[in-house]
């Protein structure tokens, strides 16, 4: 291994990662990828490389559609919702930055609404959409790294692109109207006050809890504003004042979101998706081994609270 080889690679770590991240919704199994495509790379003879870029893309990709397939199969049996990993924001700025199609809505979209959204598509049309809408990708590299003609890989654009404008209808919001509402969100539940949880809540409001089997949450996703604000309020009143939730707000996946920590460490990442005016989606990663990243990172303690 060269000093050249090991220097293109490196430069190449941040973009493998994000291709790897958005494919798999688990940065784990992301830098997983990376670290296979860095030993293939390694045992990889110079007369076969004729772009750098281009061939660890196409490894990384290929490892991601395997990973995923057999993610999927795993996933059947998953106690509960599936829910991506939350992310923090030296993370996401990372991912996000590295995308260089800054005019795609899916290059700098990171959240978990839309990655909990793209689990919808199969392998191929996530493969197709990531690499076409998030790194500029022509249609002929997709092809290539798929192993497909390009009508096939344009027709799996198309198909994924409606299929995710069907799940997640997008709408006019800024930041800042998004989060006004995560923290009246918050405020509303840290008071017990039902009359504003439910003002806050679109009536067909869908709330998606996470545990994995390994932290109490809902086995099945909660629909409707009443059915969500009775569960927001549950949790809440499980934790006496002297020990309870202490809302810590930050950015998760580059939304606005928040941290619930305990007395015993951290409870719960919470992101919101929203239609402009009120709350549509409440997402609840519980499980602990998505949350090891954030528990572990040294920006924790300095996030912004409420």
């Amino acid at each position: 291994m060269t000093d050249g080889r090991l220097t293109d690679f490196e430069e190449q770590r941040t973009h493998l990662l994000g291709i790897a991240y958005r494919m798999l919704g688990e940065m784990s199994a992301a830098e997983d990828i990376v670290q296979e495509a860095w030993l293939r790379w390694n045992r990889a003879a110079d007369e076969d490389i004729r772009d750098p870029h281009a061939w660890l893309s196409a490894v990384t990709v290929r490892l991601s559609l395997d990973a995923l397939r057999k993610a999927r199969r795993r996933r059947e049996s998953y106690v509960g919702p599936w829910l991506p990993e939350p992310l923090l924001p030296d993370d996401t700025r990372a991912l996000a930055a590295d995308a260089p199609a800054a005019r795609a809505e899916l290059a700098s979209d990171l959240s978990l609404a839309l990655l909990h959204v793209l689990e919808r598509l199969s392998p191929e049309e996530r493969a197709a959409l990531i690499l076409h809408d998030a790194f500029d990708c022509e249609y002929s590299a997709i092809a290539e790294m798929l192993e497909r003609n390009e009508a096939a890989c344009r027709k799996l654009v198309s198909r994924a692109r409606e299929r995710v404008r069907e799940a997640r209808p997008r709408h006019a919001v800024n930041a800042e109207a998004h989060r006004a509402l995560v923290a009246q969100f918050v405020a509303a539940a840290a008071s017990n006050d039902t009359a504003a949880i439910t003002r806050l809540l679109a009536n067909d409001v869908v709330l998606y809890s996470d545990g994995g089997g390994k932290a109490a949450a809902a086995l099945n996703p909660i629909f409707g504003a009443d059915k969500v604000m009775r569960f927001t309020l549950g949790v809440m009143r499980k934790f006496s004042p002297e020990g309870g939730i202490v809302p810590v707000v930050t950015e998760l996946n580059g939304m606005p979101g928040v941290l619930f920590q305990t007395i015993d460490g951290l409870h719960s990442a919470l992101t919101i998706d929203f239609d402009g005016e009120r709350i549509t989606v409440i997402y609840l990663v519980r499980n602990p081994d998505k949350l090891r990243r954030i528990t572990t990172s040294p920006s924790l303690g300095s996030s912004p609270s409420a």
